[in-house]
């Protein structure tokens, strides 16, 4: 069975767009050429890989199937190329990190600033995930690498411990949990959160161990960075829960109160996700030696 790049090449983006149309057009065919080339895919995997309707395409099941195997196909193309760059094995190529919140906002800023500088050929693509869809993004290839906190499950996929972190307390100096050495997520539900943006890893994450105590988290207003939150808590807007890196950092310049959580899942092991580490281009395995010296030798 033979499979051209160019095909599917289109049939990700048709997977990308709302229109067969529209993907043609990213990639400088006509819609009628586009059309012509997924009916000969469908036609060597005898399968039907496209539900079209007025409102535009919908992949099938056997579509869907298609799209993971594509995705790592089209990868392992570009990994190819950058190992045979002009630049050599680490100085140039492109890595997508798909990432939690903590990671985008507080510590890999500073490491990729680094990493970067040293290497004027890289280009990162750091998009904010969720914990389902970092796995997901690395098992079928969307991404390169994924960094999340907490549990793994992650069959199929290599995992790389590399530092510890714990969620905490934050509240206004005087506040009346500011007393307390400890305190749980139970007893902080009675006064108001802030909380970050919609979509936000930990926010879902603290979502979640409320809705398992039968409560509801009373958030007063989300806001995009830990830094805005320490804020709002230092003006006495409300309380927020925060990796106690943050806490800590931002404590030194507001007036902040730092209270243990007592819970299980505070302490949160932090870790990057990734199919075969073996496999991946230089570029790639020196973003990882730079995050993980340790697991990495």
């Amino acid at each position: 069975m033979h499979f051209d790049l160019a095909d599917l090449h289109l049939f990700l983006h048709i997977s990308e767009s709302p229109s067969l149309s529209q993907a043609a057009r990213r990639c400088h065919l006509s819609p009628a050429a586009a059309s012509v080339r997924i009916k000969a895919l469908e036609s060597q995997l005898d399968a039907r890989l496209l539900y079209r309707d007025s409102r535009g395409v919908e992949l099938t099941p056997a579509g869907q199937r298609l799209l993971q195997h594509a995705r790592l196909i089209m990868r392992q193309v570009d990994y190819l190329k950058s190992e045979f760059t002009a630049y050599g094995t680490d100085s140039a190529g492109h890595i997508r990190i798909f990432a939690n919140t903590t990671a985008v906002t507080e510590f890999l800023p500073e490491k990729l600033a680094g990493f970067l500088a040293e290497r004027p050929g890289v280009t990162v693509d750091l998009q904010e995930r969720l914990s389902r869809d970092i796995v997901r993004g690395v098992l079928d290839g969307s991404t390169d690498l994924g960094i999340i906190a907490g549990p793994v499950e992650a069959r199929g996929l290599q995992v790389l411990h590399f530092s510890t972190d714990r969620l905490v307390l934050a509240v206004p100096v005087g506040h009346p949990l500011a007393a307390e050495r400890q305190v749980t997520l139970s007893q902080t539900l009675s006064f108001q959160h802030i909380g970050l943006h919609e979509g936000s890893t930990l926010l879902s994450f603290l979502r979640d161990q409320v809705e398992r105590l039968g409560e509801q988290l009373s958030l007063r207003i989300q806001v995009s960075s830990f830094e805005a939150v320490c804020r709002m808590i230092e003006a006495g807007v409300g309380i927020g829960v925060i990796p106690e890196s943050a806490a800590t950092r931002h404590s030194r310049t507001m007036r902040l109160a730092i209270v243990e959580l007592d819970e299980p899942w505070a302490v949160r092991e932090r870790s990057i996700l990734v199919r075969e580490f073996d496999a991946l281009p230089g570029t790639v395995k020196a973003l990882i030696a730079t995050l993980a010296p340790d697991q990495t030798g």
